[in-house]
This record gives C-alpha cells, structure tokens and sequence, in this order.
C-alpha cells in the first residue's frame, strides 16, 4: 500500500502544501464569523432582521436600515472582527516562537504594559499626560505602551536567541510588575479618573468610532501582510534552528520580526478595544485542534478569534438583563480554558 502524499502547490518563487481539511475548517470558520457579525449587527433598540442587514450590507437596504447598521451599528461590529484577528494572530505567533500553549500576550505582560500606560495618562492629570493624550490620543499611547513592554520581555529573555520558557517567565515577570502599578494608580488617582480608567482596563466594543475602527484596520492589515511575507519562512524553524539555518532561514531575524509583528497586533486590539483578555490564548489552541495541526494555523487562529470576540460581544449584550462588557464573558470563557491548558501540561 503506498503512503499518502500531500500534493504541493508552486505559485512563481512561493510553493505551499495544499491541505483540504484546514481549507475546510477555514470555510467553515469564515461563514460562522459573517452570520454571528450579521446577527450581532441586527441586534439593538431597533432590531433589524437578517436578510435586511444582509441586503444593506450588499448595498440594497432601506435607508432607514442603511442609517442604523452603517453609521451606528458597523463600527462595534467591525471592531470586533478586526480585534479578534489581530489577538488570534498575535497569540499563534507568540505561541509558535515559545513553542508554549501558554505564551500569549496575556502571559507576556504586552496588554497589561499597554493598561498600565493608558491608566497613568488618565488618571494622573497635569502637564505631561494631558499633553500627550491630547496630541496623539489615549488609544496611540497605549500601543506606544504595549510595544515597549513587548520590546522590554524581548530584550531580557534574550541570551543568545529566544528560549520559550525563559520568554513565558520573564513575560509573567513583567506582567505582574505592569498589573502591581495598575493597581496602584487606580488606589491612588482621584474616583472620577478610576471610574474612566476601569471601564477602559475591562475590554470594551461599546460607543465604537469609524475613525478608531480605520486606524485599528489600516494598522491590522499592514502587520499581516508582514506576517504572511515572513511565514512562509518561519514554516522549517518548526523542525529546529539548525535545519532552518541549513535551509538558509535566519531563524533569529525571522523571530525577532514575527515576535514584533505579535506585539504591535496585540497593541492594535487594546488600542480599539482595551485589553480584552484570554482571546489571544484561546483562539490558537481551538484552531489548533480544529485544523488538526501540530501548531496555531495562522489563517484559522484569525478567524477562531474573530467569531470567538464577535460571538462574545453578541452574548455580553443579549445574554443577561444589563449589557456587560465584552472582556467580561472573554474572561468567563478563557479562564476555565487556562486552567484546562494547565492541567495537561501537568499530566504530559
């Protein structure tokens, strides 16, 4: 009996393996995000029925349809796809590089950098943080504020290159030091601050801009063009440094660009939507193990993540007699999921 060969695809100088079950599965992945973002769409004080979002989405809805769901309605929405893609790749790659279930900007302290610098721009009012939000925003300062904790955990658990568990370390290091001045500048600051800061710190779609959803696609979709130009040689550092190094990868470069990639990615979604937490955790591992693979799928850790946020959203506003935050149900979900990923660890 012969082996199965997987059959290989050659596009110019780009070659990939073509796998049928994880076009599948992405397919699937897709269609689910578009009828959960549909649903979440018609869903207000005005609801709106399926086949009329879906009419106004295409262009041929009602006016009175066109106003609720373009001008009021699209930018939560959107946001929440353009997030959940941006945590769910972030988290593959963080993943991926750590070759750890457990990395994930959560874990590496990148969201908690970028809280801890909004909370000090809100809550300590004077010259200075007045100044800086008022000429680059609070959103910019907190993607500033995520690259350099990113940066920060990189820099330290360098020796040499990257080793995956020193990463985790000293990212959870840093994470507790970011949550610890949090904390103390939520005790300190006066209580009109806290109250602005905290709703900030949960993770929320709520009162979504067209001008913030722009920045926060425009920023997404330069990051992973990247991604996608720099996976196609990340793809043999799975079998080692050394036969990538043999292949002629510069597996160091190549990691060094990914992770900085994962980094301003986790930075563009606590920008739009505050530090949502455990997305980034999850959607690799479930898309994992949808897609069959032996490590995070890009293409369907984007997506996972997409429908896992929309869906959140959607639930965070339906579920429950008062409309909760998104990072709430997000933190519902990934928290038992944590403790799961532990527990296997610990059993291997």
């Amino acid at each position: 009996m012969k082996p199965s060969v997987t059959p290989g695809v050659r596009l110019g100088q780009v070659s990939f393996v073509w796998r049928p079950w994880i076009v599948s599965v992405s397919l699937l992945l897709a269609a689910a995000t578009f009828l959960v973002f549909c649903l979440s769409i018609g869903v207000g004080d005005f609801p709106i029925g399926l086949p009329q979002v879906i009419a106004t989405i295409v262009g041929r809805g009602e006016q009175v349809d066109e106003f609720v769901i373009m001008d009021l309605r699209m930018p939560r929405a959107l946001a929440g796809v353009v997030v959940g893609i941006a945590l769910g790749v972030s988290g593959a790659l963080t993943q991926s590089i750590a070759r750890n279930p457990l990395a994930s900007p959560d874990v590496l302290g990148i969201t908690n950098g970028a809280g801890a610098v909004a909370v000090f721009l809100v809550t300590v009012s004077g010259g200075t943080s007045a100044a800086i939000v008022d000429s680059v925003g609070l959103s910019a300062a907190a993607l500033m504020g995520g690259l350099g904790t990113g940066l920060l955990v990189y820099f330290l658990a360098w020796r040499r290159g990257i080793d995956g568990l020193r990463l985790i370390l000293i990212g959870i290091s840093v994470s507790a030091v970011m949550e610890a001045l949090t904390t103390w500048l939520l005790v300190t600051a006066d209580i009109r601050d806290v109250a602005q800061a905290q709703a900030w710190l949960v993770g929320s779609l709520d009162d979504r801009s067209w001008d913030e959803v722009q920045v926060a696609v425009w920023g997404a979709l330069v990051l992973l063009v990247v991604v996608t130009t720099a996976a196609f040689q990340f793809k043999p550092m799975h079998l080692g440094d050394d036969v990538a190094a043999g292949l002629g990868v510069r597996h160091s470069a190549v990691r060094a660009v990914l992770l900085l990639c994962a980094v301003l990615l986790a930075g563009v979604a606590v920008s739009a939507a505050g530090p949502v937490p455990f997305v980034a955790l999850v959607a690799p591992q479930v898309a994992m193990r949808l897609a069959r693979c032996p490590t995070p799928p890009l293409v369907a850790s984007a997506l996972v993540g997409a429908l896992l946020l929309t869906g959140s959203d959607l639930v965070a506003r339906t579920a429950l007699p008062v409309s909760l935050p998104v990072g709430v149900v997000t933190a519902a979900i990934g928290g038992p999921f944590l403790v799961y990923l532990l527990v296997r660890a610990n059993r291997r």
